[in-house]
C-alpha cells in the first residue's frame, strides 16, 4: 500500500512486519523510551508482536492476533511501526502501540493504516501496557507531542489518564535497614511478580497496603499503596513507601516507577490518586509527564 507522505517528493509505503524489520522497530521504541523504562529487547518485541504482556494477561487474553505493520520509505527503510487488534469481548478495535519517531508524515499514515485495518467500529488506543515497557499503559503526551496530534485529527479523544512518577533509589549497599515501626509484613506475589508488604496494628488489624514489583535492569514499580483512611495522618503512608524503597534496593533495584490513576475513585480500598501524589512527592517522587489512552467512536 503507498500512501503519500508531508513531502511530495517522498513516497511512503506500507506492508506487514517481518523479522528482518526488529533492530529498526526496536531502534524506533528507544527514540520513544522513557526515564525509568527498561531498553526493550527483542525478546520484549517478539511478547509485544504476538499479543502478550506480564502484565494485565488476562485482558491480553481477550484479544485476536494483532496485525503488526511497517510504513517504509522508497529505499525500503523502516520509518514507523504500529500493532492493532480487535476484542473479541466487545469487538472493538485497539491500536496497541505505534512508534515512528515522531515523524507527523509516519505518524499519519501508521494512524491511517490502523484504522483501516480495524474497520468502522470504535478504537481505543494506547489502552493496554505493553511488553515493551514496564507496565506502562498510555501515550506519553509530553514527549509525544506529534502522536498525539496525529490521532486528534483523526478523530481520536483524550480517554483514561495516568502521572507518571520516577525516584532514583540508593545502592543496595546504602539502603540500610528498616528502622521504622510498625515493620511490614512482606510476602511473594505472582500477579505480578513482586513483593506485597501489609502493615498491621498490634491486634493484627491491617492498616495499609503495597504492592512492588520484580526489578527489571534495575528498576521496580510501585504497583499499588494505600493506607486505611481511619488510620491516616499518622505517618504509616511514609512508613510504608520507604519500605517499598527499601525492599526494591535490596533486590537490586536502583529506580521506581509509580503509575497513578487519575481516574480511580478516592473511597474504599481504592489508591487516593491526591494522596498518593502527595506521599510519593514528599519521598523524591518526581513527575515524568502524563500518560493518557484515547478512544474514537465511528
Amino acid at each position: 500500500m503507498a500512501v503519500g507522505g508531508a513531502d511530495p517528493a517522498v513516497r511512503l509505503s506500507t506492508r506487514p512486519y517481518r523479522a528482518s524489520d526488529r533492530a529498526a522497530v526496536l531502534a524506533l521504541v528507544a527514540d520513544d523510551r522513557l526515564t525509568g523504562q527498561p531498553e526493550a529487547t527483542p525478546a520484549m518485541l517478539a511478547e509485544a508482536i504476538g499479543g502478550r504482556s506480564p502484565v494485565d494477561a488476562e485482558r491480553w487474553a481477550e484479544l485476536d492476533t494483532p496485525h503488526t505493520e511497517v510504513v517504509c520509505d522508497e529505499t525500503g527503510q523502516v520509518l514507523g511501526a504500529v500493532s492493532c487488534a480487535t476484542r473479541r469481548t466487545d469487538q472493538a478495535g485497539l491500536i496497541l502501540w505505534l512508534h515512528a519517531g515522531e515523524d507527523l508524515a509516519v505518524t499519519r499514515a501508521l494512524v491511517e493504516l490502523a484504522l483501516s485495518r480495524l474497520g468502522g467500529r470504535t478504537v481505543h488506543a494506547f489502552e493496554l501496557p505493553i511488553a515493551l515497557s514496564l507496565g506502562m499503559r498510555g501515550l506519553p503526551v509530553r514527549s509525544r507531542p506529534v502522536t498525539r496530534r496525529a490521532l486528534g485529527e483523526a478523530g481520536f479523544s483524550v480517554g483514561r489518564q495516568w502521572r507518571y512518577l520516577h525516584r532514583m533509589l540508593p545502592h543496595r549497599g546504602d539502603a540500610g535497614e528498616v528502622r521504622t515501626y510498625p515493620i511490614a509484613e512482606v510476602t511473594a506475589t505472582s500477579r505480578p511478580t513482586g513483593r506485597r508488604l501489609l502493615l498491621r496494628e498490634p491486634d493484627g488489624a491491617p492498616v495499609g497496603e503495597a504492592v512492588v514489583g520484580e526489578p527489571v535492569d534495575g528498576i521496580g514499580v510501585l504497583w499499588w499503596i494505600a493506607i486505611d483512611p481511619e488510620h491516616r495522618a499518622r505517618g504509616l503512608g511514609a512508613n510504608l513507601a520507604e519500605q517499598c524503597c527499601s525492599v526494591l534496593a535490596a533486590n537490586g533495584a536502583h529506580e521506581v516507577i509509580a503509575y497513578l490513576d487519575e481516574d480511580a475513585p478516592a473511597s474504599g480500598r481504592q489508591c487516593d490518586t491526591v494522596a498518593a501524589s502527595h506521599l510519593l512527592g514528599a519521598r523524591g517522587f518526581r513527575e515524568m509527564g502524563r500518560l493518557s489512552s484515547f478512544s474514537r467512536r465511528p
